[in-house]
């Protein structure tokens, strides 16, 4: 369906008001939740934080598939989505509700793999999470679908802080790993009180057959995907945790977050708002490449130096931030800066072939991914420990994951030429950075001072980028709009 050139001209304006909410909700997000994890570091120790980390592979797990896909119908459907949001809540309240027994069930047997007994308690309390998810997973999608980043920011701020504060309390009680999860299954309560506030007519139940049959036709694939895109992008952790045992794993994790900080810095406001804004777009397919592309390289300038920060300057990063008893993360982070820049464009390609529909050609790739990845790691970690697994997943992404979506892209009409055109700015400011960074690392004896080097080169590679592309920002904002006579 095609819109009129005032809707149009509407629909772009709240996408870029929503963009700036999402980017000012994460950036407080995620600044707040660097320092609770410094706090949180410093009071746990590698081993309860490993512990917790056993858990989360669960979480993550089970949240990437509980609600069967379906709630990202919400965004792309084309009529009212009002239509399809009973059907939506009763199947992902059911699946959720199935996944949370399950998690219960088997996490002893889980727990016990991971080398981490103890941690069973733990992943049963995060479980309870998952029911929550699939309660509101209607409301969130509808906010996303109506662009109210504003609301979302509320409720993930609040829920945020809540989780914070119980944490640190429970941390500082002498709890261990378990005030994490009380934390964290508390802040997904209160968020998801928020939620059902600012979208109260999103939750309601209801079954549809026949809509029911389409959501599972379009969720199912995406489901499946999602699956394996968790394993791809977390049986690092398992392989870690299994071979090596939890105070590795913490390591691991440890710079595993770090290393996400880019993406959930930048590359998630921008996926928050990017596929309701692509979806808009189906009956031109132009103006969609044109914004896909535009927007991957606007999103490599954002991320791309900070993600060559990180693994330039690993070493005095963790060793100021959290403490010379978390020194054997700086290996690792080294190599999963460099993959966070991949994953980073792996996860708007993901989006743009969602929106497409081509949620098999997703599953795919991910699949691949997943079978090249998992004896990969599984070898580094026998002979380089955790930072050995950090180098086999960056490898695997580069030389197998990098190239078939390159090809899958091409076949959709987004040349190789015309992307790496757009990324080509962004990689050679990375290049000038790493050239200052790593002489500064190597060199010098204060991590302060390393930093400070490392941040103005990165300062200012950025604003070079922003300036370079402030015509491409322009087209962006104003793909859509009316053109005057």
């Amino acid at each position: 369906m095609k819109l009129a050139v005032g809707e149009e001209g509407s629909l772009f304006s709240r996408a870029g008001r929503a963009l700036g909410w999402s980017f000012a909700s994460t950036a407080l997000a995620k600044l707040s939740t660097l320092a609770i994890g410094i706090v949180l570091a410093r009071l746990l120790g590698p081993e309860e934080f490993g512990t917790f980390a056993v858990a989360t592979v669960v979480l993550l797990a089970v949240l990437s598939f509980n609600e069967l896909g379906v709630s990202l119908a919400i965004v792309r459907w084309p009529g009212d989505p009002r239509e399809i949001a009973p059907t939506v809540t009763t199947i992902s309240v059911a699946s959720s509700a199935l996944i949370c027994l399950l998690c219960y069930l088997f996490a002893p047997a889980f727990s016990a793999l991971m080398g981490a007994p103890d941690a069973t308690p733990v992943v049963r309390v995060l479980g309870l999470s998952v029911l929550v998810s699939g309660l509101v997973a209607a409301p969130v999608a509808m906010l996303q679908r109506t662009f109210r980043q504003d609301r979302k920011m509320i409720a993930d701020q609040v829920a945020t802080w809540t989780t914070a504060g119980i944490s640190v309390a429970l941390a500082v009680g002498g709890v261990g790993a378990m005030s994490l999860a009380v934390g964290q299954l508390a802040g997904s309560i209160v968020g998801a009180v928020l939620y059902i506030a600012f979208a109260p007519r999103s939750l309601r139940f209801g079954f549809d057959p026949g809509r029911a049959r389409a959501l599972l036709k379009f969720g199912l694939p995406l489901a499946g995907s999602s699956i394996v895109v968790f394993a791809a992008t977390n049986v690092d952790k398992v392989v870690v945790g299994a071979v090596l045992g939890p105070v590795p794993l913490g390591f691991y994790v440890l710079a595993a977050n770090l290393a996400n900080w880019p993406a959930t810095m930048f590359s998630q406001p921008v996926r928050a708002v990017a596929p309701a804004l692509l979806a808009r777009l189906q009956s031109d397919p132009p103006a969609m490449r044109a914004t896909f592309l535009s927007t991957g390289g606007l999103l490599a300038a954002l991320t791309l130096p900070a993600c060559v920060v990180l693994a330039a300057a690993a070493g005095p990063l963790v060793t100021l931030v959290y403490g010379a008893v978390w020194a054997p993360a700086a290996t690792v982070l080294t190599w999963l800066g460099l993959l966070a820049a991949l994953r980073i464009l792996f996860e708007l390609v993901y989006d743009y072939f969602v929106v497409l529909a081509h949620t098999r050609v997703v599953l795919t790739v991910q699949v691949v991914w997943f079978a090249a990845l998992a004896p990969a790691l599984y070898f580094g970690a026998q002979a380089g420990g955790a930072a050995g697994a950090g180098a086999a997943a960056f490898a695997v992404a580069a030389v197998v994951v990098a190239p078939i979506y390159l090809y899958e892209l091409h076949r959709t009409g987004v040349s190789v030429a015309a992307l790496g055109a757009r990324l080509l700015p962004a990689g050679l400011a990375a290049a000038g950075i790493a050239a200052v960074t790593v002489p500064a690392v190597t060199m010098l004896g204060s991590n302060l001072l390393k930093l400070l080097i490392a941040g103005v080169a990165a300062g200012a590679a950025l604003a070079l980028l922003l300036y370079r592309l402030r015509d491409s920002v322009r087209s962006l904002r104003s793909v859509g709009e009316p053109v005057a006579a």
